[in-house]
């Protein structure tokens, strides 16, 4: 029988192909009831084995399992477009990207060795990381930045329990996938705010 950490591993590759179903041409036009149903078929087929492991397990295996962050991101994109779900404001899932991105710029580079400096290592309940979180967690409150706020929160309540196979708090903060893409988009919205500006007489 599958351990706990399997399955929810294999949800969450379930969880991306299901959302980059939900975002093809034409999927938008179809109804609450025949989304749901495509949902369905989607978790069902990519769980089913293929051979001696479903799908979602080949993908899992190169890809490693998803932060808890990427998933609520996911989740809510999923929400919006199947059943019209509130959809994550734009201003705050920036904010959080930006968060990342600075956590990613860090966190990974430190980790391969780029330093004698390894935070990765004060992932494994370092009192220190934790309060950080928790001032995070109580600043995005106060500044009403609930996405981030509702990720820390998820995320200390994941690892608490032991979500995944991996102890390692960074684990469930944020993934390589996330990093990039939280890179990709801040680059992108700077291009597009330097190719915006109009050139300054001389």
């Amino acid at each position: 029988m599958p351990q706990f950490t399997d399955l929810t591993g294999l949800l969450g590759v379930a969880s991306v192909m299901s959302a980059i179903v939900m975002m093809l041409p034409g999927i938008a036009r179809l109804s609450t009831l025949h989304k749901g149903i495509l949902l369905s078929l989607i978790f069902v087929s990519v769980l089913m084995p293929l051979g001696e492991l479903p799908l979602a397990a080949y993908v899992r295996g190169a890809t490693g399992d998803l932060s808890i962050t990427t998933l609520v991101l996911i989740w809510g994109s999923l929400l919006h477009r199947w059943c019209g779900f509130a959809s994550i404001d734009a201003k705050q899932r920036d904010v959080l990207l930006k968060v990342v991105a600075l956590v990613a710029v860090a966190l990974y580079p430190l980790s391969l060795g780029v330093s004698m400096f390894d935070p990765y290592r004060y992932g494994f309940a370092c009192v220190a990381v934790i309060i950080a979180l928790l001032i995070i967690t109580l600043t995005a409150w106060i500044r009403k930045s609930d996405l981030i706020a509702l990720c820390i929160a998820f995320v200390a309540l994941a690892w608490s329990i032991g979500w995944y196979e991996s102890n390692n708090l960074w684990d469930y903060l944020t993934d390589p996938f996330l990093a990039i893409y939280a890179l990709w988009v801040i680059a992108f919205s700077m291009k597009k705010y330097f190719f915006k500006r109009p050139l300054k007489e001389t």
